[in-house]
């Protein structure tokens, strides 16, 4: 029996999906994506050598901003390896244990990554509708739990779906429509009771994605309420430009999410290739645009990274 018909097995192999149609061109894909790959480590690692080595930076804003950077960087090692693989030609194939362990670390750090984008709206809303009590509500063991409780809801929560596609039968084309794997590629290639999956995955994105969104808007009511009962113009603007940076981050992430979602839902009659597309721009965008948003937006971090250069300069 062929080995694309092998089920339960973690001999299952399943074939990467890089641009259909444009193979030829596979390497001139692969410099862009190299580059990009390349500046996604180095922006997050620099933002969180700086935010390590800078004592004014050891607040609460900047220790949810390195958990932002640490997640990003994660994401962008979970995928780097098949990506840039496919492109630079080294890599076609992945077993079904390495594609179910890799989806767990894409679902997972995406869960958590919304997390953390929570904290950081929790801590904007202490900051400016409750500024007396910010440090006092925000201390570094209060940081530390919330810390664990995002990574326990992020590492928790995904398995029991992730763990069940090791047992459904894959006796469809094991063709996956990414450069990686996602557990809602995975279940469209078997042929077995996909039920389970279908609702916990719905119910998961409507218990983390859907009601992180809910609660970064609601607590953007309420600093827009406080700000707006600022009587100073001045101090008003101010208050809102401390929440810009935020704000692109979490845009930046739940764009590209609800694209992915529209595509995988609604746009089976879509060229392969806006699969493809969507599929990078999900797992890429946000990690490679969070360091230039808080580099450009955040004073302290700019100064900081300014100050950086210059010295390796001299």
């Amino acid at each position: 029996m062929s080995i694309f018909l092998m089920s339960n097995s973690s001999m299952s192999i399943f074939v990467l999906t890089g641009f259909p149609g444009l193979e030829v061109y596979f390497v001139l894909f692969a410099i862009p994506f190299s580059v990009i790959y390349a500046m996604v480590f180095l922006g997050n690692c620099m933002i969180l050598h700086v935010i390590r080595t800078e004592p004014s930076l050891h607040q609460p804003m900047f220790y949810f901003l390195a958990m932002l950077a640490l997640t990003d960087l994660c994401m962008g090692l979970s995928t780097v390896h098949t990506v840039l693989g496919i492109l630079w030609g080294f890599l076609q194939e992945i077993s079904l244990d390495a594609c179910i362990a890799q989806s767990y670390f894409i679902h997972g750090l995406s869960c958590m990554e919304s997390s953390v984008l929570l904290a950081m709206s929790f801590d904007r809303y202490i900051a400016i509708c409750n500024p007396l009590r910010y440090s006092s509500i925000l201390t570094n063991d209060r940081i530390i739990k919330i810390g664990v409780a995002i990574l326990c809801r992020s590492s928790m929560l995904i398995p029991p779906g992730i763990i069940r596609l090791k047992f459904l039968n894959y006796c469809r084309s094991h063709i996956l429509s990414h450069s990686f794997c996602l557990h809602q590629d995975l279940i469209r290639l078997s042929c077995s009771d996909i039920r389970f999956n279908s609702f916990y995955a719905l119910s998961l994105v409507i218990c983390t994605l859907l009601l992180d969104a809910v609660l970064i808007l609601a607590s953007y009511v309420m600093i827009l309420h406080t700000v707006l009962s600022i009587a100073s113009r001045e101090e008003r603007i101010k208050s809102l430009q401390t929440c810009v940076s935020h704000i692109s981050a979490v845009l930046v992430f739940y764009i590209p999410i609800i694209g992915l979602t529209m595509v995988h839902r609604f746009g089976k009659h879509l060229s392969p290739l806006v699969h493809v597309l969507m599929g990078n721009v999900y797992i890429l965008f946000p990690p490679l645009m969070n360091p230039i948003i808080y580099s450009i937006k955040t004073q302290q971090i700019r100064v900081r990274i300014q100050r950086l250069f210059s010295l390796n300069g001299t």
